[in-house]
C-alpha cells in the first residue's frame, strides 16, 4: 500500500506587509516547482497587507518611496506602478508617491491572485486570531497556541509580526496614565480625541509617524508641536532625482572611522556632481547590511549613538508633496518644532502642562507618542520564546538573534523551524523595515522554506518535444499546448498567445513557456503583462529548465532589456540551430522586428547555416524565400514560396514573400488577385491580416485604382474599427499618406482616427527606428508639426539609427509641412542610400521615395522627378507611375 504523505505546512503569523509578501512567495514559488504546501495565514485583521502601516484612509499619508520603488517583487520593480495604472491611476509614474492604503490595497490583491493561481498546488487557511505562544512538538514540527483557545502544528513557521511595540518608557509616570496620552496612534479610533477641536497637540517623536500626525491634526486655530531629542524632519525626496551614481571604494575597510571619512567624501563628490546628497546615500543602499555586519558592537553602537538620527532622517525621507504641505504649516506657525524632552507632565481641568528639558511648558489638550518602535519585542508570543530560550535578543538589543532569517536559540543554534523577517532583523541587517529589503527576504525565505521539499526527481528519459523535435522541460499537456503556440507563431496566425498562456497555467514552472509569451508582447504588442511575464520566465529557468531553454530565457531577457540581444539570440542559434522560435525571432519578416543590424546577407547566411538542422522544413523554406525576394532573386523567391506553400497552404511567411514578389516584379494584377483569395480563405485566421490587405492595397495602388484603395482601406484598414495600434501606424497610416501623395485620395485625409488608435508615446517615443519612420509618416500626413518636433528630439536621444536617420528625416518632413519643398527634397534624396538602416522591407521604406517624389514636383524640380520615375519603373511596371510621369511638364 502506497503511504500518503500529508503536504507540508508553513504558518505565517502576521499578515502585514511582511507576512503577505512572504506567503506571496510561498503560493508562487510552491506552484512553480510543483510543490504541494498547506500554508496558514494567522492574523486577526481584517484584511491581509495593511498591518499598521498601510491600514490609514487619509489621502495625504503617502508612502516615503516612490511607486517605482514598492514592487512586491525584487525582480519585477514595475508591478505596483503597473497595478496602479490598471486600477484607476493610468496617468502614475515610477517617481510618484502613492497613498498608504492604496499600497495595502495592492498587497492584498496580489496576495489573492496568487493564491488563485495556486489553487490545486497551495491550500491556504486564513485564521483570524493571534498567536500568543509557540512550543516545539514532540515530532520536530512548531505547535503554535492561539488566542481563540486552539493549536495548529505545523511543519515550520515564519514569525512576520512586524516592528515591536512602543513602550512609551521616556513618557513620565503622570503622563503615561492620562486619557489625553495617546500611546498607540494607529489603533482604531486613537485620534478621535486629538482629532476634534482645535487643541494644541503635542506629538514626541519627528520621524515619519510623527509626520504623518501633523498632516492629520494640522488646522487653523491648533499649534501642532513635535518633539525629538535631534529636533530633525525627515529630509524630503528630490523633485526631480538625480541620476544614480556609484557606491565609493573603501566600503571594504571595516574601520569605523575609515568608513565614515569615505562615506562623506562621497557624498560631498555628489553635491558636487549633481548638486544633491541623495545619490551617494542611495548608492550605499545594496552594501548597508555588510557594512553593518563589519563593524565591531563598539562600533555598531558608536554609529548609532552618534549617526543613527542622522541617517535615518536621510535615509528615510518623506514625498515633497508631504514636505511642502509641512513647510506651509511651520510659516504659519501651525507646527513648531522642539528639539529635547519630556521631563514632567500636569493635568489640569482637561489640559496638559508639559516641561521640556530646557525648561520651557507646552500647554496642550493632548500628547501623542510618536517616537517609533520600541527596541525589544514584548507581545505574548515573543515573550514565550524568550522564556523558553527558543529566542535571543538581537544585536544591540534590536530585535532578535537570526542567521539567514532563522532563530538562533539561546546555545547560539538554529535547530528549530523557526523564521522571520523585516523588523525582528533589526538588530542583525539594521536595514531592515522597508518594502526593498522585506521583499528580498520574503523571497530568500520562501526558497530555503521549499528547497528540501523540491526533490531532486530524476529527469524523465523521455522528455516531450516542441514541433521540432526539441526537448521541453514540462510535461505532455503543458508542451501539446505549446506546440500549439508555436505552430501558430511560425504561421503568422491567430491564437498563440492564447496557446502560450494555456501552457503556463498548465505548467506555472514552464520557463520556456513564460518566455514565449514575453517576447509576444514585446514584439507584437499582445495582451500580456510583459515585465511579470519575463520575471517568471527567469524565476521559472533557474529552477528547472535545461541549458536550450536557460539560454533563450537570456535571449529575451536581453531583447527586452536592450542589452545586446541580437547578439545573444545570434549566438544562441549558432548552438541551437533547430530552434524555430529563435530563427523566427532572429529574421526580420512580418512577425519578429529581427536582428536590428542584420542585413539581407547576414541574414541569408544565418538561415543557411542553420538549414541543415531544420532539413527542408516548410517554415524555413518560408524564410528563406523571404530572404531571396530582399536580394532580387524573385524567380527563386517564388519557386521556394510555393514549395512552402504546397506543404503548408497556411504558411504566412510563405505568403509574405510570395506578395513581395509579385509586388517587386509589377505582377500587379495577379497579385492582387491571388493575395486577395488567400486573405478571403486562408488567411481568415493570419494576425497580421492588415498587413497581408496592406500589400493588396500597394497593388491596386500601382494600378492607378483610386475607388479600390479607398474600398479597400475602410473595409480592412481603418484605424480602430478593424485594426489599431503599431499595425495601424505601419500599414493604414502609410497607406494612406501614399495615396495622398499620388493623387488616389481625394478629400481630407481620416488621419484623427489614426492617431488616436495609436499611443501618445508609440508615435512620439518609439522604441525602434522602424517604428519612428511610420510614426513620422503619419505625424506629417497628419500635419503635426509639434508632434513631429518631439519625434525629432526623442530620435536625438535614442539610439544610432534613429540619430542618424530618423531625426534628420523629422527634419525633412517637417519642411514638407511648411512647404519649404526644396529643402524637403534635399533632405529626404539624402536619406535614401542610409534609409534600409532602420529594417522593414523595400516595399514599406518605399513611402520616402514616394515623398521624395512629391518633393521634388511641388518644389519645381521636374527633371529630377522624371529621372526618379524612370528609375522606379525600369525596377517594376506600375501604371500609376506611369501616369505621373506622363503629367510631368517643364
Amino acid at each position: 500500500m502506497t503511504e500518503v504523505r500529508e503536504p507540508h505546512t508553513v504558518a505565517v503569523v502576521g499578515a502585514g506587509a511582511a507576512g503577505t509578501l512572504t506567503a506571496i512567495q510561498l503560493c508562487e514559488t510552491a506552484t512553480r516547482r510543483r510543490t504541494p504546501l498547506d500554508l496558514l495565514l494567522v492574523d486577526p485583521c481584517p484584511e491581509a497587507g495593511r498591518g499598521t502601516a498601510y491600514g490609514t484612509r487619509d489621502p495625504r499619508h503617502r508612502l516615503n518611496v516612490p511607486a517605482g520603488g514598492m514592487s512586491g517583487y525584487p525582480d519585477d520593480p514595475g508591478h505596483f506602478t503597473r497595478w496602479l495604472c490598471r486600477h484607476g491611476e493610468p496617468s502614475v509614474g515610477g517617481a510618484d508617491f502613492a497613498t498608504r492604503y492604496r499600497y495595502g490595497a495592492y498587497l492584498a490583491d496580489t496576495l489573492a491572485q496568487a493564491i488563485v493561481r495556486a489553487q490545486g498546488t497551495v491550500s491556504v487557511r486564513r485564521l483570524r486570531t493571534r498567536a500568543e505562544r509557540c512550543t516545539d512538538d514532540s515530532g520536530g514540527r512548531v505547535d503554535l497556541h492561539l488566542a481563540d483557545g486552539s493549536r495548529l502544528t505545523a511543519d515550520s513557521a515564519v514569525l512576520a509580526t512586524g516592528p515591536a511595540a512602543p513602550t512609551a518608557g521616556w513618557a513620565p509616570p503622570a503622563l503615561r496614565g492620562s486619557a489625553r496620552f495617546v500611546a498607540a496612534p494607529w489603533s482604531t479610533g486613537a485620534l478621535d480625541g486629538p482629532g476634534s477641536g482645535t487643541a494644541d497637540v503635542l506629538l514626541v517623536g519627528t520621524g515619519l509617524t510623527a509626520v504623518d500626525l501633523a498632516l492629520t491634526l494640522d488646522r487653523p486655530g491648533r499649534t501642532v508641536h513635535a518633539l525629538s531629542r535631534s529636533g530633525l524632519l525627515p529630509q524630503p525626496h528630490a523633485l526631480t532625482p538625480a541620476g544614480p551614481m556609484p557606491a565609493p571604494d573603501g566600503l571594504d575597510d571595516t574601520s569605523l572611522s575609515r568608513l565614515r571619512r569615505a562615506v562623506y567624501r562621497h557624498i560631498s563628490r555628489s553635491v558636487r556632481t549633481h548638486g544633491d546628497w541623495r545619490p551617494a546615500l542611495d548608492s550605499l543602499r545594496p552594501h548597508t547590511a555588510r557594512l553593518w555586519h563589519s563593524l565591531t558592537p563598539t562600533e555598531r553602537a558608536e554609529f548609532v549613538a552618534r549617526e543613527g538620527a542622522l541617517w535615518n532622517t536621510h535615509r528615510h525621507r518623506m514625498p515633497p508633496a508631504t514636505a511642502e504641505s509641512l513647510s506651509r504649516a511651520r510659516t504659519a506657525r501651525r507646527l513648531a518644532v522642539h528639539t529635547g524632552a519630556v521631563t514632567d507632565a500636569v493635568e489640569h481641568e482637561g489640559r496638559l502642562a508639559i516641561t521640556l528639558s530646557d525648561g520651557r511648558t507646552l500647554h496642550v489638550g493632548w500628547v501623542i507618542d510618536c517616537t517609533g518602535p520600541g527596541r525589544r519585542f514584548d507581545d505574548p508570543l515573543w515573550r514565550s520564546l524568550f522564556a523558553s530560550g527558543a529566542a535571543v535578543t538581537g544585536p544591540l538589543g534590536m530585535g532578535v538573534a537570526t542567521r539567514d532569517g532563522r532563530l538562533l536559540d539561546a546555545e547560539g543554534r538554529a535547530d528549530r523551524a523557526l523564521f522571520t523577517l523585516g523588523a525582528p532583523r533589526r538588530g542583525e541587517l539594521w536595514e531592515t523595515t522597508a518594502i526593498p529589503e522585506i521583499r528580498v527576504q520574503a523571497a530568500e525565505l520562501a526558497e530555503q522554506l521549499l528547497a528540501p521539499l523540491t526533490s531532486a526527481t530524476r529527469r524523465p528519459s523521455r522528455r516531450p518535444v516542441d514541433g521540432h523535435g526539441l526537448a521541453l522541460s514540462t510535461h505532455a499537456e503543458a508542451a501539446a499546448a505549446y506546440r500549439g503556440g508555436l505552430d501558430r507563431v511560425l504561421k503568422v496566425r491567430a491564437g498563440a498567445e492564447d496557446a502560450f498562456a494555456r501552457a503556463v497555467a498548465l505548467d506555472p514552472g514552464f520557463a520556456l513557456g513564460h518566455a514565449a509569451l514575453a517576447l509576444l508582447g514585446h514584439e507584437s504588442g499582445a495582451a500580456v503583462d510583459v515585465p511579470r511575464t519575463l520575471a517568471e520566465a527567469r524565476r521559472s529557468a533557474r529552477e528547472r529548465a535545461d541549458e536550450r531553454e536557460r539560454s533563450f530565457v537570456d535571449v529575451v531577457t536581453r531583447r527586452i532589456h536592450g542589452e545586446e540581444g541580437d547578439t545573444a539570440l545570434v549566438r544562441h542559434l549558432e548552438a541551437h540551430p533547430g530552434d524555430a522560435l529563435a530563427l523566427a525571432a532572429a529574421v526580420p519578416t512580418i512577425a519578429f522586428s529581427g536582428v536590428t543590424d542584420l542585413d539581407d546577407e547576414h541574414a541569408l547566411r544565418l538561415v543557411e547555416r542553420t538549414s541543415p538542422a531544420h532539413d527542408g522544413h516548410w517554415f524555413h523554406t518560408s524564410l528563406l524565400a523571404f530572404l531571396r525576394q530582399g536580394q532580387g532573386r524573385l524567380h527563386e523567391a517564388g519557386e521556394l514560396a510555393r514549395r512552402a506553400l504546397a506543404a503548408e497552404p497556411a504558411s504566412g511567411h510563405a505568403v509574405h514573400a510570395l506578395a513581395h514578389v509579385h509586388y517587386e516584379s509589377g505582377a500587379h494584377e495577379a497579385g492582387r488577385d491571388w493575395l486577395d483569395g488567400w486573405v478571403a480563405g486562408q488567411g481568415r485566421g493570419a494576425v497580421h491580416r492588415a498587413h497581408f490587405s496592406w500589400h493588396i492595397a500597394l497593388h491596386e495602388l500601382a494600378l492607378d485604382d483610386p475607388a479600390a484603395v479607398r474600398r479597400r482601406w475602410f473595409a480592412q484598414l481603418a484605424p480602430g474599427r478593424v485594426v489599431t495600434g503599431v499595425r495601424a501606424l505601419v500599414d493604414s497610416g502609410s497607406l494612406l499618406w501614399r495615396a495622398r501623395l499620388s493623387d488616389s485620395w481625394q478629400g481630407e485625409l481620416p488621419t484623427g482616427d489614426l492617431l488616436e488608435t495609436v499611443e501618445r508615446d508609440v508615435l512620439e517615443r518609439p522604441a525602434t527606428a522602424f517604428t519612428a519612420l511610420h510614426a513620422a509618416v503619419a505625424l506629417t500626413a497628419a500635419g503635426d508639426l509639434p508632434a513631429l518636433h518631439r519625434l525629432r528630439d526623442h530620435a536625438l536621444g535614442a539610439d544610432e539609427v534613429q540619430r542618424e536617420v530618423i531625426a534628420p528625416l523629422c527634419e525633412a518632413f517637417a519642411a514638407l509641412v511648411e512647404e519649404r519643398f526644396p529643402e524637403a527634397a534635399r533632405g529626404l534624396d539624402a536619406l535614401l542610400p542610409v534609409l534600409r538602416r532602420v529594417g522593414g522591407s523595400a516595399a514599406q521604406r518605399e513611402v520616402v521615395e514616394e515623398t521624395l517624389l512629391y518633393a521634388l514636383v511641388s518644389a519645381g524640380r521636374c527633371e529630377a522627378a522624371r529621372r526618379l520615375l524612370d528609375a522606379r519603373l525600369e525596377r517594376k511596371h506600375a501604371p500609376r507611375d506611369r501616369r505621373l510621369r506622363a503629367g510631368l511638364v517643364g
